[in-house]
């Protein structure tokens, strides 16, 4: 009787699996993720937007224009082209750096379109495109600073200004002795070079390229500290349609020239490709 038993109860629970596979999908029943978790294009295509996570404070890559109030920058104009190509409208949410691959895996939104650094340790917990930029990390000081640093060895103890959670951060602190202050945002940290906070300030080279043509504060150029890095669109993992998708039109719009002249736009040079 117990046997018959088993055996009814798993005819049963097949009968039910059978039924029901068309409505939830099979990988709910097989202890997989749901279809719509692990394939969302279907469903951002069905929205007809696409949700882009960005800082909203990272000139000239993502910020507030100050005589507009709208987003504006080079991540913007790229993120803007990809959705256009990909029939979907360009819908931003802004957050502060340190939660932003966070608010990702929140679902908050479908990707992040905000100058993400492609390294091991965040493939460990996101998918990323191929490669939409190149820079690499600059220092930055005061414009009448007296001191020289040709590298990060040369600011063991001295203050060190980079951003929360950033590749920056990970580097300085390789390096013992600096002191590392933290910034939530890009503007916070310039302020206090330029007030004289911190001794230094370690961010990405194009940025500073950007800032030493258009700000008014007190900084200059110091030296490249690494080497150029790839920067990708971050989604979460397990989309391979969706991934495949951003890859595809972002092999067109470099192809037939669209990247270069947003990028030639912002920067000056070409930063969409591998120097």
């Amino acid at each position: 009787m117990h046997t018959g038993s088993m055996n009814m109860k798993r005819a049963r629970r097949a009968v039910l699996a059978a039924a029901l596979a068309p409505v939830l999908g099979a990988g709910l029943l097989s202890g997989a993720a749901p279809l719509h978790a692990a394939e969302p294009l279907d469903a951002v295509r069905a929205r007809g937007t696409l949700r882009i996570g960005l800082e909203g404070t990272y000139p000239p890559f993502n910020f507030r224009d100050h005589r507009s109030g709208e987003l504006a920058g080079y991540d913007i104009d790229v993120a803007r082209l990809l959705a256009s190509r990909l029939g979907l409208k360009a819908e931003f949410v802004t957050t502060e750096w340190p939660a932003i691959l966070a608010g990702l895996g929140a679902n908050k939104y479908d990707v992040v379109v905000s100058q993400v650094s492609i390294t091991a340790r965040r493939r460990q917990s996101f998918d990323f495109s191929q490669p939409y930029t190149y820079s690499a990390p600059q220092l930055m000081v005061r414009r009448n600073e007296p001191a020289t640093y040709a590298s990060l060895q040369d600011l063991k103890g001295r203050m060190l200004g980079v951003g929360q959670g950033s590749v920056y951060e990970q580097q300085a602190r390789s390096v013992p002795g600096i002191e590392v202050r933290r910034y939530s945002a890009a503007p916070e940290n310039l302020q206090d070079l330029a007030f004289g906070r911190i001794d230094a300030a370690l961010n990405d080279s194009l940025m500073v390229a950007y800032l030493l043509k258009n700000s008014q504060l007190p900084i200059r150029a110091g030296a490249r500290v690494g080497a150029f890095e790839p920067i990708g669109i971050a989604l979460c993992k397990g989309n391979p349609r969706f991934l495949a998708a951003l890859d595809k039109t972002l092999e067109r719009v470099r192809a037939d020239g669209s990247l270069k002249r947003i990028s030639m736009k912002w920067f000056g040079v070409d930063a969409s490709q591998a120097p």
